[in-house]
């Protein structure tokens, strides 16, 4: 899998996500949840995108 091949799947796996979380009842509860999943999710790509911006070990590191 190259780095494009991965980008562009992590911005669909957030796309479908928010699909998933809109279609979810108004009720409190899912709310809530909704709002976790909707950040996991969207995290993975913004994470894999600082990762491959590093320019050095160190960078990946932290």
């Amino acid at each position: 899998m190259n780095s494009s091949n991965l980008k562009k799947r992590t911005k669909v796996f957030a796309l479908e996500i928010i699909k998933l979380v809109n279609l979810l009842p108004q009720l409190n509860s899912s709310q809530i949840i909704s709002k976790q999943i909707l950040r996991s999710a969207t995290s993975v790509g913004a994470n894999y995108r600082v990762v491959s911006r590093a320019k050095s070990d160190k960078d990946f590191i932290k």
